[in-house]
């Protein structure tokens, strides 16, 4: 069933503005620390391994929260869920403002990141639930505020950290995440009663024709549908399923670029391009600058006109021309080379359309998100401490760069997989009979 496109603020204004919000917030919190280390080892020692963990703090945290936050979404729901995650979230960032040390920089950094983590997973599901007409323009604005909240990070924290101290620098971003807490409370309160009146009674479950069934009707509302938990078997199966894998693989992919790149692309810019240091924090936040257009576009190049395998093989081909020229004429447009493999990133806007159009229904969009974040943010984990190693381990950044090469090409298979049109629960039933 089709619904209807109705108002974007027509009884969701708050989770509109609470969307928005809570997008800005997971990526600010991943790309406002690494501009201000220099000014934060001034007041105590950050040694090269607590970099790299930092580093790899992303990744693995959304990895492991990626598993754990469908399992939470089914006890608490999605709305309480999100709460707590924007909670930690916006302590973590204040926390790491106040560290004395390298120990509770990281510590705190954790905090934040097992909020991001749990936020990452859960935005897909919620902007399918509270607009499932609205899925292309929503998903657009949601992927968009992202990308900006990649480039302006870098643009502002260090003229920041240079007015007002460090300290003042990554505890403005806390205040965002805290700012986001308003309209998701105010939610939970306004509907509490809803909530309760709507929940089925105890020892009830509704099964998954059921739940498709009511999320095709309740699209047609304006406001939010009523869901049902995510079911675990649903998970489970999907270890099963190449649509599943190849989502993730693609979303790993991603990941991996955009997380090497926050750790190293300003050091190799450095020593490939031979740029000053200043010069390449601009070529950092081009880098992130280059995921706007993609966030923009990407979004409503899938849910419109269904282009998800040319819009992948764009990203891949601009990604390895990028790399291509950082490694053959780094010294020749360098900005032109690293706005190319700016592009490469455009598989994450990607991969959060195919969360919501590959699966039914929110529930089993929560069980695929927690999925693909889990499996792409592991991968992703590796590589930026790999990278590290292979360059200390061969002085030079060529086996790096052709190690990145060599991830864009493999994950080509897993992205023809991603672009057949079908649902996780059709890719189930041509397998294995009835979802």
């Amino acid at each position: 069933m089709t619904s209807a496109a109705q108002p974007l603020w027509r009884g969701r204004a708050l989770a509109l503005v609470g969307i928005v919000l809570v997008a800005f917030s997971l990526r600010s919190a991943v790309a406002s620390l690494s501009p201000v280390i220099d000014h934060i080892a001034e007041d105590f020692p950050v040694s090269s391994v607590v970099v790299g963990l930092i580093g790899a703090a992303p990744p693995v945290c959304f990895a492991v929260f990626g598993l754990l936050t469908p399992l939470f979404e089914r006890r608490f729901g999605l709305e309480r869920v999100a709460v707590v995650a924007i909670a930690l979230i916006a302590a973590g960032l204040l926390l790491r403002s106040l560290a004395v040390d390298s120990t509770s920089l990281l510590a705190a950094t954790a905090v934040v990141f097992a909020g991001v983590g749990s936020g990452n997973v859960l935005l897909p599901p919620l902007v399918k639930k509270y607009f499932p007409d609205r899925l292309g323009l929503m998903m657009t604005v949601y992927s968009t505020t992202m990308a900006v909240s990649t480039f302006v990070p870098p643009l502002v924290a260090v003229p920041i950290a240079d007015t007002a101290g460090w300290r003042v620098s990554l505890g403005l971003w806390g205040v965002f995440a805290a700012i986001a807490l308003i309209p998701w409370v105010a939610m939970l309160v306004a509907h509490r009663t809803d909530a309760v009146a709507a929940a089925p009674s105890r020892g009830e479950q509704a099964s998954p024709e059921t739940a498709a069934k009511e999320y095709d009707a309740a699209s047609m509302a304006t406001g939010p549908i009523a869901t049902t938990p995510a079911n675990p078997r649903v998970f489970g199966r999907l270890w099963r399923l190449p649509m599943a894998w190849s989502i993730a693989l693609v979303f790993g992919a991603s990941s991996t670029m955009a997380y090497v790149s926050f750790s190293w692309l300003p050091t190799i810019m450095i020593d490939v391009g031979g740029v000053s240091p200043s010069n390449a924090g601009l070529l950092l936040s081009l880098f992130g600058l280059m995921g706007l257009p993609c966030s923009l576009l990407v979004p409503i190049l899938i849910v419109r006109f269904q282009a998800t395998r040319p819009v992948f093989f764009i990203a891949i081909a601009a990604g390895l021309v990028g790399l291509a020229g950082i490694l053959f004429l780094p010294t020749v447009a360098l900005p032109l080379w690293v706005a190319l493999f700016g592009l490469a990133p455009a598989l994450f806007p990607l991969a959060l359309v195919l969360l919501s159009i590959r699966a039914r229904t929110p529930e089993s969009a929560v069980a695929l998100s927690g999925f693909v974040q889990s499996i792409g943010y592991a991968v992703a984990a590796v590589f930026p401490l790999l990278i590290g190693l292979l360059h200390d381990a061969t002085d030079s950044w060529l086996i790096p760069l052709w190690l990145l090469v060599g991830v864009l090409v493999a994950v080509i298979p897993a992205g023809w997989i991603a672009g057949r049109r079908r649902t996780i629960e059709e890719d189930w039933e041509r397998r294995h009979g009835r979802w």
